[in-house]
């Protein structure tokens, strides 16, 4: 039978390349919403007949579908009402912020799932210790129920305090769920999940095998998220990671620096509700009944702080952080402060960051001296070049690297989480941030970043222009492929 089509392969390939390219470049163009990308997927797939296809197929398609728990109210019960009262409204906004912010309202009203709440607080942890003292503190106090979401679970010395405070909870019957992502969770070798296992915790991982199993659809789609949620009534999220390279007191004085936050009010009902999406788009289990239950907030609606949790990722919540950020800086009137251990920002807020400063907003980004990845910082490099000349302002911040993603805008709003300003932040990774509407808090975090600045080394056009041009040429050519790194 061979023999006898054998005449005829070249027509085979040749039908086989126009079928198999006529489709992915069909669903490329009608389904991509950034025209570079389709572009780029249709020319792959003209110019790699098949082997283009197949890639697409592959790597070009988002296969993230899944239902979400995409209100609070679902998981309040004869709460629900309660919980209504503390929603912020935009003339409450608008009174306290002026009506620039109220538009932030609206916008996050229409772009996110979750609506921003009054009577919340916010606590700030600046250190790795100070934040997993107080983990481990609420871990260890526990009565029902403990929801824990990560990117990385590191098995060393802080990763077995977490592990022993687990499973010293679920040994006294707190349900404990621990969800860590599939490519953090091999940061050690082994891997936590045994130790975890072993004392009886309930363990998953979020997209698992996408290596060993080659599950390469999903590979580049990861939970970045770190949320701890305890008894429905506290939680923490920011940009702290379970390792010890974040612990002054284990790691010495070169451990790296990041922010964390505790939170209480109506917000962890939300937060909760992020965490325990992840968890049944893994799982399968709805985190419903008793254990799971949210506790009624005790401070008054209309109280500070006004607090809306922000998810992104490749499924309904696509992009939901860049949407912010760039209705963020089209309102900002007097000044943007952003620290960042990642800074590769796409054209559009270039754009817009660069549109504000040239209205007259004082933009700057600080960023670390060091950085631990170095291609990624060459990379941000490579591109410092079209905000320096267009009136924003960089700054390097010397000492250790700095993990923290923080931004504070005329000193009344804020954005904090583990957002960073890359595309794999801002398109591929599963991302929680918080909205901040308070002044206390958003001008704690510019002392902050203006502390930082105080030291840091500003970044100049001329310095950039007068480095050897191989360092230059290097730096744009890894800067071109910073949409994988």
């Amino acid at each position: 039978m061979l023999t006898a089509i054998e005449p005829y392969w070249p027509h085979v390939l040749f039908l086989l390349s126009l079928v198999l390219g006529a489709a992915a470049a069909i669903h490329a163009a009608m389904t991509k919403e950034e025209v570079r990308s389709a572009i780029g997927w249709v020319g792959i797939i003209i110019l790699s007949p098949i082997v283009g296809a197949v890639l697409y197929f592959i790597a070009g398609i988002n296969r993230i579908r899944r239902s979400a728990i995409s209100d609070r109210r679902l998981l309040l019960g004869h709460a629900r009402d309660h919980f209504e009262a503390y929603d912020a409204t935009s003339e409450m906004i608008a009174d306290q912020f002026s009506e620039r912010f109220a538009a932030m309202k609206i916008l996050g009203d229409r772009v996110t799932e979750h609506d921003i709440t009054t009577g919340n607080s916010i606590e700030t942890h600046v250190t790795g210790d100070d934040a997993y003292r107080a983990m481990l503190k609420a871990i260890g106090e526990a009565q029902r129920s403990i929801l824990l979401e990560t990117y990385i679970f590191d098995r060393d010395r802080v990763g077995r305090r977490f592990v022993e405070a687990l499973t010293a909870a679920a040994r006294r019957g707190v349900a404990v769920r621990v969800l860590i992502d599939a490519v953090g969770a091999r940061y050690s070798v082994p891997s936590v999940l045994g130790m975890l296992r072993d004392g009886g915790v309930t363990v998953d991982v979020f997209n698992g095998n996408v290596i060993m199993g080659l599950r390469l659809p999903y590979a580049n789609l990861r939970t970045h998220r770190k949320i701890l949620v305890v008894d429905g009534c506290v939680a923490f999220t920011g940009g702290v990671n379970i390792r010890e390279a974040f612990s002054g007191e284990l790691f010495g004085a070169d451990c790296a620096v990041d922010t964390h936050f505790r939170i209480t009010g109506p917000v962890v009902a939300d937060i909760f509700a992020i965490a325990a999406s992840d968890w049944r788009f893994t799982s399968g289990e709805d985190l419903h009944g008793e254990p799971w239950q949210i506790i009624s907030p005790t401070s008054e609606p209309g109280e500070p702080v006004a607090i809306r949790a922000v998810a992104s990722g490749p499924d309904r919540s696509v992009e939901t952080n860049h949407k912010m950020l760039m209705g963020a800086f089209s309102v900002a009137g007097r000044s943007i402060r952003i620290a960042s251990p990642y800074f590769l920002p796409d054209r559009e807020l270039i754009t817009a960051l660069v549109t504000a400063a040239r209205r007259g907003v004082e933009v700057d980004v600080v960023v670390p001296q060091a950085n631990n990845l170095t291609l990624v910082d060459r990379a941000m490099t490579g591109q410092f070049d079209q905000l320096l000349k267009n009136y924003c302002r960089i700054w390097r911040a010397p000492g250790a690297f700095n993990h923290s993603k923080l931004m504070a805008i005329d000193g009344c709003w804020a954005f904090v989480g583990s957002s960073n300003l890359d595309p794999r932040s801002l398109r591929l990774n599963f991302e929680v941030d918080l909205e901040v509407m308070d002044s206390s808090f958003a001008q704690e975090l510019e002392r902050r970043i203006d502390l930082a600045i105080s030291t840091a080394t500003q970044v100049t056009l001329d310095g950039l222009r007068n480095r050897p041009f191989p360092a230059r040429l290097l730096d744009r050519m890894l800067w071109l492929g910073s949409p994988y790194l």
